[in-house]
């Protein structure tokens, strides 16, 4: 029985055009401790033969990592993995070296031009690089991921499986593993048609048990009808015109900052709202700061629009920081919500910001359905390429800007005995975005990190700057402002 992919997943493989590339990644800053009390040892080297070694023996993990996708002639279904008969590790785990003097500059430029690079269809669809020549000693891993191979509970990311809680490296049993046959086109064809023949009988069987994922025919349509109106809903009433929402090109550009965690939950305490309220407000700051870079008066009243999971909107109290199925946003469904950018006080911003989130991410009318009900889970997918563009039209008019925020924080991890020193998501940036942006709270620190069109936003590194400004500012005024009143 073959494997196909999801219809969300499927959407994720169809997105893919010039402009845009709907892969992500991680960059993972590693660092070398030297022996202490705690341990016998200082940590090994960690070589380009060491890295695969590790990389080999926690694929087993993560399946998809060593099988291809294989579309169905004339798109009878959806496409199916397939395991890679010539799958090679060496191919996809690669190295790079940075230029003196391997400061986060040369950093990110190396990210962004990696990023930017299509993945080959024709093998499984990630790459990993071995980032070496980083001052101090330090080395990079960066992980570059097609989207459709993460669903973020069963199907993680590779760095997921890569790193450590302890400094003690994991030791696995030796995975044997060995590709299957990979199914001719004729042979998925009649596999697409034969399960369309099944597929009444399975529904029959669902209408009278009330399982599976469509009870009738009728709540299908109803489904759909309103997922297309949720979308035309928020076309009509629009994201305000942006240069952020221009044509794109296909190359990337990369920077990331980070600002005090602890420090981000007592402004959250201190003005009772949740650390996610307190990291938009700085991204409120920074896109301020960076519209002022071209223009001297902002309009009153100007925000920017931002699509948001709804698993961000999360419980204001602590969670535990290993307590998620992932630490990569769940953008399954999402909101949209306004960024206040004319507003030149920090703590007002904060204010709007918390507010305006809060009472969106309960709205019908700011929540964004998934890909889903335009891949239909009925099988066959004949437009399937039409219809994912059709959702990025609809989605380009709904907002500006992308932020994925992840679910919750990630402590202290290690690699082969290297501490992570720090640990930024690279987003996935679609066609019509000039900008996207990710978030994570890792060990006692908030990592930002920006992926922009470097063809369009030739000064994304001054965003880097904009995070530290923006958030001084927000602690500054945090002190000498009043707290909420329960």
């Amino acid at each position: 029985m073959v494997n196909r992919l999801s219809a969300r997943d499927a959407m994720f493989y169809f997105l893919d055009e010039a402009g845009s590339t709907t892969h992500l990644g991680a960059l993972i800053v590693l660092e070398k401790n030297a022996a202490d009390e705690a341990d016998t040892q200082a940590a090994p080297d960690l070589d380009y033969p060491t890295l695969v070694t590790l990389v080999e023996n926690r694929l087993q993990f993560v399946p998809h990592y060593r099988q291809m996708v294989k579309t169905v002639t004339l798109g009878l279904a959806r496409p199916v993995w397939v395991d890679d008969p010539g799958f090679d590790i060496n191919f996809h785990v690669r190295r790079a070296g940075l230029p003196r003097p391997g400061g986060y500059e040369q950093l990110h430029d190396l990210v962004g031009r990696i990023m930017s690079r299509p993945l080959d269809r024709k093998r499984p669809l990630w790459e990993l690089y071995l980032i070496e020549g980083i001052a101090d000693g330090r080395l990079a891993i960066l992980t570059k991921t097609h989207r459709s191979l993460i669903n973020g509970v069963d199907s993680l990311e590779i760095s997921e499986v890569l790193l450590d809680r302890d400094r003690q490296s994991r030791a696995f049993t030796e995975d044997l593993w060995m590709p299957g046959s990979v199914p001719g086109d004729v042979a998925l064809a009649l596999g697409a048609v034969a399960d369309a023949f099944a597929r009444p009988g399975e529904m029959v069987d669902a209408l009278v048990s009330g399982n599976g994922p469509v009870s009738d025919f009728r709540s299908l349509a109803q489904e759909s009808v309103r997922a297309v109106g949720g979308f035309v809903q928020q076309a009509i009433s629009g994201a305000p015109e942006s240069p952020l929402n221009n044509a794109t090109t296909s190359t990337r550009s990369f920077t990331a900052a980070s600002v005090s965690a602890t420090q981000c939950e007592a402004i959250a305490r201190r003005y009772e709202c949740t650390i996610n309220d307190v990291q938009l407000a700085v991204i409120t700051g920074v896109m301020r700061r960076w519209i002022l870079s071209s223009t001297d008066i902002l309009p009153g009243g100007m925000s920017i629009r931002v699509a948001l999971p709804l698993s961000a909107r999360g419980a204001d109290e602590p969670v535990d920081a290993d307590a998620s199925p992932s630490w990569f946003a769940d953008d399954a469904r999402g909101f949209v919500t306004d960024l206040p950018v004319a507003e030149a006080n920090p703590m007002v911003r904060l204010a709007q910001v918390a507010g305006l989130a809060n009472r969106y991410a309960h709205s019908s009318r700011r929540q964004a359905p998934g890909a889903q009900p335009f891949l239909p889970e009925l099988g066959m997918v004949p437009f399937a390429d039409f219809s994912s563009r059709f959702f990025s039209s609809f989605s380009q008019r709904a907002y500006n800007l992308p932020i994925a925020i992840a679910e919750q924080p990630i402590s202290r991890r290690y690699l082969s005995g290297w501490e992570v020193a720090e640990f930024y998501q690279v987003p996935v940036l679609l066609a019509q975005r000039a900008l996207a942006v990710s978030v994570v709270a890792y060990a006692d620190r908030v990592q930002f990190g920006f992926l922009g069109d470097r063809g369009v936003l030739a000064d994304l590194p001054s965003l880097a700057g904009y995070v530290t400004e923006s958030f001084d500012e927000l602690l500054a005024a945090s002190r000498t402002a009043p707290p909420s009143k329960g």
